[in-house]
């Protein structure tokens, strides 16, 4: 085996692409920071318990683990930022309003999440911390839609779901903890056959209106009319009521901002991390979502400190592959300066604009191709001046 060949699903990104990221980058983070979004770099590694704390033990699985030399302890490659964000917020700004978040790094997974993603996503995202309402929702899917409208997407498909219904008919029906992980995992996978024998398992223990619900929910995916079979299908709970107004309110603010919304009850995508509404936002040609998001409640609190939150991330390495990248900007060649003031100043001003300047070293006058310059700077009539090459 080659030394210097790379594990699978891990990539290098070349000049091309890498500009096209790192200007996606800097568009969606002056955009975040003009909304008040402060920018925040946890570190790449930390003690796994802090990693895993709270909500982030979804993340187990996909978590690199190595151990620290001086502790002995174990430490973790994070492979997502939200529970070290959660924690800033928590510990070391310790605000008592409303903060707002917002971050751009690469996290780390064990395992790809599709067979032509990486294992080192480009995290992109934004968290608003200590306001419980659809305020703070309407807010990030708003920002969510704008970072993909300024990174060049358009035609945009949103879903939302809600985990409040599912959780509402669980906690009504007192269905047992081991019960209801099992219909969890059934949902998740659309598995309705296993779905049906889980409900006719459950007998008289849970009253037939639940059960019928429960089958019902993989049902309840469309446009708005969705919401309106729910209304009248779905037991008369206050939650799965609420879960039902918040759904329709946001649908119909967020209809004129997107190509289209279709509504999804039995979307329990992070069950265990949300506590609310959920969303992804789809584009065209690609089957995977671009960019999640939802409601975590209370992430806080296993770092002492209990905040509702909402929040949204993305992969720009995802984002970059969906949109066609201008060619890498060709540069001027500048002959060696050897203390010429005026080139030395012709050549400050040309970068001061944003221009590529390349300096000739000596010896290279025959490799003047690599340098990928298409101009060059000429002396003419005692001034410096860019002509074509």
């Amino acid at each position: 085996m080659r030394n210097w060949l790379l594990p699978e699903y891990i990539e290098d990104i070349l000049p091309t692409e890498a500009l096209h990221i790192e200007e996606m980058r800097r568009r969606i983070i002056d955009m975040l920071r003009v909304h008040g979004y402060q920018l925040v770099i946890p570190p790449l590694l930390e003690y796994v318990e802090s990693l895993l704390t709270g909500s982030g033990s979804a993340m187990d699985l996909h978590m690199f683990k190595v151990i620290d030399q001086l502790s002995g302890r174990m430490m973790g490659l994070r492979a997502d930022m939200t529970p070290q964000v959660a924690r800033i917020d928590a510990h070391l700004l310790n605000y008592d309003g409303i903060t707002r978040l917002c971050y751009a790094s690469s996290v780390l997974h064990t395992t790809p999440s599709g067979l032509t993603r990486t294992r080192e996503p480009l995290q992109i995202g934004a968290e608003l911390y200590g306001h419980r309402g659809l305020d703070s929702d309407l807010e990030i899917q708003r920002l969510m839609l704008r970072c993909l409208s300024i990174s060049g997407l358009d035609k945009i498909h949103l879903d939302l779901g809600h985990v409040a219904v599912f959780r509402g008919l669980i906690r009504n029906a007192g269905i047992p903890p081991e019960i209801e992980a099992e219909l969890f995992n059934v949902l998740q996978d659309k598995d309705i056959p296993a779905l049906k024998d889980l409900c006719a398992g459950m007998g008289r223990h849970v009253n037939k209106r639940t059960q019928q619900a429960l089958l019902l929910l993989p049902e309840l995916y469309g446009d708005r009319k969705i919401l309106a079979h729910a209304y009248n299908l779905l037991p008369d709970y206050p939650e799965i009521k609420k879960a039902l107004d918040e759904l329709e309110t946001v649908g119909k603010e967020l209809q004129s901002v997107v190509d289209s919304i279709a509504f999804d009850l039995a979307d329990l995508r992070g069950y265990h991390y949300h506590s609310g509404m959920v969303f992804a936002a789809y584009a065209r040609d690609c089957s995977n979502a671009i960019a999640l998001g939802g409601r975590y409640d209370e992430i806080g609190k296993a770092f002492g400190r209990a905040r509702p939150a909402t929040g949204f991330s993305m992969d720009l390495r995802v984002l970059s592959r969906l949109i066609k990248p201008d060619p890498y900007p060709k540069g001027i060649l500048a002959p060696s300066r050897k203390n010429n003031k005026a080139l030395e100043k012709m050549i400050a001003q040309l970068r001061d604009a944003g221009q590529i300047v390349i300096v000739e070293l000596p010896g290279h006058k025959d490799n003047k191709r690599t340098l990928d310059c298409d101009r060059q700077l000429v002396l003419r009539s005692g001034k410096w001046i860019v002509e074509e090459i």
